[in-house]
């Protein structure tokens, strides 16, 4: 516990004023964030990042998490759209099956484009919900870390009914429960300060829904694991494990609240 506070503290001062400033220096830190989360995936799947299809995997990546108010102005001066530079890696993969006697695999190759997308899409809209304001992040990082603190002292006290045992065992429903509680209670706490919507009962039942959001992404990434028979995505955060540990529940939430209009 101690090695996780201190990790927590030391990653928080780091991350918190990059959110503050957000433009490039934001934008930047998250590419850089994607990148060690698409390592982190591949290297389950024993595919290097310096190799061709993970070279090819990261570009995939690049062009997805390119903000929305940049594509226009990049497309332009290459002449492709994002969707086609996709679809040319797509191509080059299956082609590198080819050279490589399948070697790497079709399977590789549907992996790969799957981990850029994974990775990708939720951290596109990280970019594109701080662009939007401040406040959206903010509420993001609340509503998932009140739901992993509520779910967990409350499944430390209460849980008895196992969750999800075959995915991750330690889950409990009435921690899951509690979860989604604190994070309702400390929403209409931030929405008090710091109003983002103009309805409590629409910012209830959008927290109750991203909430749950966030712990299904919490269960898919231990359901990768669990396949690959990986413990932690990585190591770079001591006590918490790698990019993908920290980040798995808002790479579903932050797409969510775009995908009902809630941001912005």
């Amino acid at each position: 516990m101690k090695q996780r506070i201190i990790t927590a503290v030391i990653a928080a001062a780091f991350f918190i004023p990059l959110v503050v400033i957000g433009s490039w220096p934001f934008i930047i830190t998250v590419y850089l964030l994607g990148t060690i989360g698409l390592f982190e995936l591949l290297r389950m799947r024993s595919i290097h990042l310096f190799s061709v299809p993970g070279i090819l995997t990261w570009i995939a990546l690049a062009v997805l998490l390119l903000p929305a108010e940049y594509s226009v102005a990049f497309e332009n001066a290459i002449s492709y759209s994002k969707v086609e530079i996709i679809f040319v890696v797509v191509l080059l993969l299956l082609i590198y099956t080819v050279i490589v006697k399948n070697r790497f695999t079709f399977d590789h190759a549907s992996f790969s484009l799957f981990g850029a997308l994974y990775v990708g899409i939720g951290f596109y809209y990280l970019i594109e919900t701080r662009l939007v304001g401040i406040e959206y992040v903010v509420y993001a990082l609340l509503v998932i870390w009140m739901t992993d603190t509520g779910a967990y002292f409350t499944g430390r006290k209460l849980g008895k009914r196992k969750l999800w045992p075959e995915i991750s065992p330690n889950k409990t429903i009435e921690g899951s429960v509690g979860g989604i509680l604190s994070a309702v209670v400390f929403a209409c706490l931030f929405q008090a300060f710091f109003p983002i919507t103009s309805s409590y009962s629409y910012l209830i039942v959008v927290t109750i829904i991203a909430s749950i959001i966030g712990q299904l992404g919490d269960l898919a990434a231990s359901a990768i694991k669990r396949h690959y028979d990986v413990k932690d995505s990585g190591k770079l955060l001591p006590g918490h494990g790698g990019i993908l540990d920290r980040f798995d529940s808002l790479l579903f939430v932050l797409p969510f609240l775009h995908f009902l209009h809630f941001v912005g």
